[in-house]
Formats: C-alpha cells, sequence, structure tokens
C-alpha cells in the first residue's frame, strides 16, 4: 500500500512506522490515523515482521489531533460526527488487536493525542527532549478516544490530575508516571531504539504473539476463566516447534531457528 503521510519500512524482522508531516509536528489528522493503522495492520500481517516502531519525523512525535480539523467538525452533523468518531477509534483499539510488539520512540514532543499513541504501544522509549501531557482542556476538548490507555498507564488519580490540570510532563517525570519505560539521550534514541525492537524480534514470533494473546485476553476476562483460556494457550505453546527448538538450541548452546509454528 502506498502511504503519503506515513514512511514505512521493513528491516531485519522490524517494521519502523515514522508518521511525515514534520511541518504540522505529526498530527493525528483523519488522513495519518487512517494510514498509521493500514501501516500497523500490515506489519502485524507480514511474517518477516516481529516488531514494529512508531515514531515521528523531524522534532516530534506527535502534536495529537488536528486543529484545522476540529474547526470543520463544527459545521457537520450529528451522523457524520458519530461515524467519523467511530472510524478514528479504531487506531487506538490497535493496540489491543495486533500481535506483533508495539514500540514507541518518542524523538520530540506527543501531546494529546501523541501521548495516547504512546500509551497504547506496549513499550515506549524516548529522548532527553520529548514532553508528554493531556493538553485537550486548554482547547475545550476531552481526551475521549484516548482515555483508556491512558489512565491504564498512570493510575485513575493520576490520570484525572493529568487531564485536569493539562500539565506538560519532561521524558523523566513522564517515566515515573509509566508512561514510558525508558529514556535516553537524543543522538542515542535511534541506536537504542532499534536496540530493543531487535531484541523483542529474537524471539520466537509464537511465542511473542502468545504473549499478547494472553495478555489482553484475559484482561477483559473473569478471574477465574482467564485460568482455564491461559491453560488452553498454554497447550499451544507447549505443542510448538518454536519450544522443541528452543530448548533445543539452548541444550545445543546455539542460537534458535524460530518458525513461528
Amino acid at each position: 500500500m502506498k502511504y503519503e503521510t506515513i514512511l514505512y519500512e521493513v528491516k531485519d524482522y522490524v517494521a519502523k512506522l515514522t508518521i511525515n508531516l514534520p511541518d504540522m509536528r505529526n498530527p493525528l489528522t483523519e488522513q495519518s490515523a487512517g494510514e498509521l493503522l493500514s501501516a500497523i495492520r500490515e506489519a502485524d500481517r507480514d511474517p518477516e515482521v516481529r516488531a514494529i516502531v512508531i515514531t515521528g519525523a523531524g522534532k516530534a512525535f506527535s502534536a495529537g489531533g488536528n486543529l484545522n480539523e476540529f474547526k470543520k467538525n463544527l459545521e457537520k452533523t450529528a451522523p457524520e460526527l458519530y461515524f467519523e468518531g467511530r472510524a478514528s477509534t479504531e487506531l487506538f483499539k490497535a493496540g489491543a488487536e495486533v500481535r506483533t510488539p508495539l514500540i514507541a520512540s518518542v524523538n520530540g514532543p506527543a501531546l494529546g493525542g501523541g501521548t495516547g499513541l504512546v500509551a497504547m504501544c506496549h513499550i515506549a522509549i524516548a529522548s532527553s527532549e520529548a514532553k508528554l501531557g493531556l493538553t485537550e482542556l486548554k482547547l475545550g476538548l476531552v481526551p475521549f478516544v484516548i482515555m483508556p490507555w491512558v489512565r491504564r498507564a498512570v493510575g485513575e488519580r493520576k490520570f484525572l490530575e493529568m487531564m485536569l490540570t493539562a500539565q506538560v510532563f519532561k521524558a523523566e517525570e513522564a517515566k515515573e508516571l509509566n508512561l514510558i519505560h525508558q529514556v535516553v539521550a537524543p543522538e542515542h534514541l535511534e541506536e537504542e531504539t532499534m536496540k530493543l525492537a531487535h531484541q523483542v524480534a529474537s524471539f520466537s514470533p509464537l511465542a511473542v504473539q502468545l504473549s499478547l494473546d494472553a495478555y489482553f485476553q484475559s484482561e477483559q476476562m473473569d478471574r477465574m476463566k482467564s485460568f482455564d483460556f491461559l491453560s488452553d494457550l498454554r497447550l499451544v505453546s507447549f505443542m510448538s516447534e518454536d519450544l522443541k527448538e528452543g530448548a533445543s538450541a539452548f541444550l545445543e548452546k546455539r542460537p534458535p531457528q524460530w518458525k513461528g509454528k
């Protein structure tokens, strides 16, 4: 698929998706959000992809929503807004739907929806120059779509404070809030991101997929039912070729050759 607002490249089992609207600080427009979702799904379907990195071109990760589009929304009917709104939520559902690890490489400011995108990713690494925050209330908006991810990352009361104060946090502060897992110097971000992505990609793709499936499926279940579901997944894992290969490679002191089966 050809993308106009996203750069898409795959190398050594890692797909790198770059929001490519640097002059606009990489907003999540209707087009860029749609293309980013398509790129995530494309990478997730690709057997040659075992990790997906999301980043922004230029000096920003993503400034969130686009004000020009928000203004146009004031002239639309309720049905138009309803169906467009449902479509926009699909991007933020992806974090719980894909079975390829998503890694946010936060190269600069990630505000509003940008913070939501970081919180949606399974792992987040940031430049020390990055800034994150829910700034929607400053514009008379509410962070509706990204609320579940950010609340899950930082906890209930901290989320309320973030939302109601619209405070912007430096990278180290965002790490303390669990929005970011690792903070590195700007000049080392690319190197450290790829090191992390290649580490994830080095594992059995089947085991990684089962890990994400176990995590997100069991999260939605009654606790007692989740034990039965996880037991079923454990059976799949124990009967997989990758587990046999992993055990053999360990005993023979050689790198494993994964088949994803």
